[in-house]
């Protein structure tokens, strides 16, 4: 069975976003670019179950930029066997990522599909839920464990207040939690290997995708500055004061 894992080129986690003086998006010039960290945990869990004899190919892709084949590269040093780039310069809107996904699908036809549940730039949790749709495959979202038998996948995945187990039949997609595993880093000889792994070139007319924005940024501004705390006396001090500010009723 073969695995499908796509992963997003995105500012590093613990990079400080800067936005752009004249507010129409963030600054991207001179920083540090990494591997989303969901898709990142995406990958680990499509190598582990390599490593179980479950999934017999994991391929990795990429929607983005030249640059992105370094992402790849990243993915096929922690065990991925092979990379797709589709090279894409501007940005990509998560129902243009779900299309491309899917015709990536249909040609690779993967008995399942694991993406991040997010990408840490624009927080939209939307690509892997369009994906399952456009596919008409069962899902299992926020995954926290993963238990693959003879054609069906048992997820628990994390909701409000716990945890909640579900079946799905394959071919499925899942979008991994934070907790779903810790993701390994990738050894010498292992990123010398990737070197040598192939990375297929795309664009999205290749596959009959229209990427054009259907929606346009307006602005983009940093959230307001926190203000100091202050110190209260008594109880009846800090309720009155929570009051004020709208915090209670």
């Amino acid at each position: 069975m073969k695995v499908l894992v796509p992963v997003k080129r995105v500012i590093d986690y613990n990079v400080k976003v800067r936005v752009k003086a004249d507010q129409s998006g963030v600054d991207m010039a001179n920083v540090k670019m990494s591997m989303n960290p969901f898709d990142e945990i995406a990958v680990e869990e499509a190598v582990r179950l390599k490593e179980k004899g479950k999934a017999t190919e994991v391929i990795v892709v990429s929607i983005g930029p030249q640059q992105a084949s370094e992402t790849i590269r990243t993915a096929l040093a922690m065990g991925a066997d092979r990379g797709i780039l589709v090279k894409v310069d501007g940005p990509v809107e998560p129902l243009a990522v779900a299309k491309i996904l899917k015709a990536l699908v249909d040609e690779e036809q993967p008995g399942f599909v694991i993406t991040g549940k997010q990408a840490i730039d624009d927080d939209a949790n939307q690509v892997g839920q369009m994906l399952a749709a456009l596919l008409g495959w069962p899902q299992g979202t926020f995954a926290h464990a993963l238990e693959l038998g003879d054609g069906s996948a048992r997820i628990s995945r994390e909701i409000d207040g716990g945890l909640q187990t579900v079946e799905v039949k394959l071919p499925a997609v899942m979008t991994t939690d934070l907790r779903l595993n810790e993701p390994r880093y990738a050894s010498l000889p292992n990123i010398m290997k990737a070197k040598k792994k192939p990375i297929a070139e795309k664009s999205p007319a290749d596959l009959g995708v229209d990427v054009t924005p259907r929606f346009k940024v307006l602005k983009v501004s940093e959230p307001p500055k926190r203000g100091g705390g202050i110190k209260v006396a008594t109880v009846g001090e800090l309720l009155d004061k929570l009051k004020a500010d709208g915090a209670l009723p």
